[in-house]
């Protein structure tokens, strides 16, 4: 699958959101990368920042936005088809955005969005 292809697959992930969480994610970008960081083994996706949950009224004071990552040479790995990995981006992109909106691995787990 070309980059194009799964940042078009990330894309449809996000846009399968329902409309009412997208309105309500704020200050967070979502990013395609090849690889995790260092140490990071083969996960499929990150969330760095600040969940919604936890800020409080001086949360964005100079704050960068939060950010979603998914990568593309884990999920590519991890998959033998183009319908495998357009399903695993959209199982990654729901676990971050859940992370965004103060979700544990846990909580996320028991939901079946591991």
């Amino acid at each position: 699958m070309s980059e194009e292809e799964f940042e078009d697959a990330v894309a449809d992930g996000l846009d399968a959101l329902p409309e009412e969480l997208t309105r309500m994610m704020s200050n967070v970008v979502v990013l395609v990368e090849d690889e995790p960081p260092e140490g990071e083994d083969e996960i499929l996706g990150l969330y760095e920042g600040i969940p919604l949950t936890e800020r409080d009224s001086g949360w964005d004071a100079g704050a960068l936005p939060d950010r979603i990552l998914v990568f593309r040479g884990p999920t590519l790995r991890a998959c033998e088809t183009r319908e495998e990995v357009v399903d695993e981006v959209a199982v990654t992109v729901v676990h971050e955005v859940g992370h965004h909106f103060g979700i544990s691995d846990e909580r996320l787990h028991e939901l079946g969005w591991a």
